[in-house]
């Protein structure tokens, strides 16, 4: 197995610090607004990373945090709370949007084929953990308090800050990379902790040693979570390019100080960015699109899945609808011969030859994925062997076996392949549905979740699915789909 390091800029081997266990942890979604395609296609990347982990043997432990606590909207510790934003934009509380974009993200996830994360850790639900490590910070002169303002860093301490990104420290300018705090010792130097300003009323506070009310930076929180479910140093942090030259870099210099390890991570794995049409993706653009913009279409989401195929993780990748389109048709098209090979009664003595040629298709098959994820490369190979003249029944078997790293589900294959899109007219919704739908809101006001769940089961019986978004209830009517490989 080989994967590239972003700290050494190269291909390297693969060898984890205790096989055949290997210990990944992935940056998780900041919950304040809908997961989004560029989302979906780094989340789907590291799910193919862990299916080939575990295909070459590997025991994965795979950790993955939900940011929900309230970190702040620019990467210098300045700007807007991104939950508050999210709360007074949508209208409830920050710990609704946390909860409810929470599960639109798993959701999504789930409809992608996505494995669950083996910990789902919740950074409310950590607060302990990060105020011990800055404890721990402070204690061992790594920290310093600026008053009314938070903890902070002291980069200057850390004789290696910035080696993942490769910054150079002595020609960076304050205000260049972060914003001018007053009270920082160094440019560079990142909030452990803050505290509440007068007036401010935060709805996310704690108390720590130096406030009442007081929360966490945003990097602590994958540092001390990482750490408490991996140990001190593990295999594997994956994330995307834009988290090199900050979140990164200040999560190597803070677990390192803390636990005085090195390397707290071996190898980094970074995703690069998805772009819309050229552009990069913002709702003020109008290209800012989530998995139910994709359904709404009639697009199954494997076929999103296998677009995203078609490009290497470390290159930009750009999504178009026509691009969607084209590989919907060429999912449609695949499901369908996988299906004719399945039902293909019949097997046959292979000669040699056969046997041969079904070994090297393999090889070369897990040898692309085994070689930093060579997934253009590997589907190659994959249409290969649908075109080839082997029995059916064996491209099947074969088929099968690179699906376990693709994920596209072809075992769990129904005759049917496409997601019934969104209900957006309910007045086309028998009456008995749309009774329950308004009972079960609500129940939901009410906080009535058993109520809730009853109300949801009774519309499966009835054949609709029900999806919860802060923009309310929605309803999709039940058809049958590839199941998500989970």
């Amino acid at each position: 197995m080989k994967l590239y390091n972003t700290m050494s800029r190269s291909i390297e081997e693969f060898n984890p610090i205790a096989p055949p266990a290997v210990g990944l942890y992935a940056c998780g979604l900041t919950v304040y607004d809908y997961t989004h395609l560029g989302h979906l296609r780094k989340y789907t990347m590291d799910d193919v990373l862990i299916r080939t982990l575990r295909h070459a043997g590997y025991k994965v432990q795979f950790v993955q945090n939900v940011t929900d606590v309230g970190h702040l909207s620019s990467d210098a510790d300045t700007g807007e709370d991104k939950l508050e934003k999210g709360a007074k934009k949508y209208g409830k509380s920050v710990w609704d949007i946390a909860r409810e974009f929470e599960a639109y993200f798993f959701r999504s996830m789930d409809l992608m084929g996505n494995a669950r994360p083996d910990v789902s850790c919740r950074a409310t639900e950590h607060i302990q953990q990060q105020l011990d490590m800055v404890i721990e910070l402070e204690k061992k002169g790594f920290a310093y308090v600026i008053e009314g303002d938070g903890v902070y860093f002291d980069t200057s301490k850390v004789d290696d800050y910035g080696k993942l990104a490769h910054l150079d420290l002595e020609h960076l300018q304050e205000g260049a990379r972060v914003e001018r705090v007053e009270g920082k010792r160094n440019p560079t130097d990142f909030a452990l902790w803050k505290f509440e300003r007068p007036g401010e009323n935060r709805a996310m506070v704690w108390e720590s040693p130096w406030a009442k009310r007081s929360f966490p930076g945003w990097h602590i929180e994958c540092s001390a979570m990482a750490i408490h479910y991996l140990g001190d140093q593990f295999d594997i942090h994956t994330g995307g390019i834009d988290h090199i030259p900050v979140h990164h870099t200040n999560e190597i210099a803070q677990a390192e100080a803390a636990t005085g390890q090195k390397p707290f991570v071996r190898y980094w794995v970074h995703h690069n960015f998805l772009r819309v049409d050229g552009e990069k993706m913002s709702k003020s653009l109008g290209n800012f699109y989530t998995i139910d913009d994709i359904l709404k279409r009639g697009i199954d989401p494997k076929a999103l899945r296998l677009l995203f195929l078609t490009t290497h993780y470390r290159s930009e990748m750009n999504f178009t609808w026509e691009a969607l389109e084209g590989s919907q048709k060429a999912w449609q098209k695949l499901a369908k011969m996988v299906l004719q090979f399945r039902a293909e009664e019949g097997r046959t003595v292979l000669s040699q030859e056969k046997l041969d040629k079904i070994d090297e298709y393999r090889k070369r098959f897990f040898g692309f994925m085994e070689d930093d994820l060579k997934t253009p490369e590997a589907l190659t190979v994959l249409y290969e062997v649908v075109k080839s003249n082997i029995p059916s029944s064996d491209k099947y078997d074969l088929l099968g076996e690179f699906d376990e790293v693709l994920g596209l589900g072809f075992r769990q294959l129904q005759e049917t392949a496409t997601e019934m899109p969104i209900i957006t007219d309910l007045s086309t919704v028998p009456a008995e549905a749309q009774q329950l739908l308004a009972q079960r809101k609500t129940a939901r006001e009410q906080k009535d979740w058993a109520s809730s769940d009853k109300f949801r089961d009774e519309l499966v019986k009835l054949g609709y699915e029900v999806i919860d978004g802060p923009t309310g209830q929605q309803l999709r009517q039940i058809h049958p789909v590839s199941e998500t490989g989970q």
